[in-house]
């Protein structure tokens, strides 16, 4: 999986063509999370 940004040990990347809604896999220090863009 690609990186998008990396700044303090924080990892931002993205998957090509992964499961809706788009969103940002974030990692840092082994714990992982998901951001996702706003609910319209």
């Amino acid at each position: 999986m690609p990186i998008i940004s990396s700044f303090f040990g924080i990892y931002v990347r993205m998957y090509f063509a992964d499961h809706g809604p788009p969103h940002v896999h974030i990692e840092y220090q082994g714990h992982e999370g998901l951001v996702t863009g706003c609910d319209r």
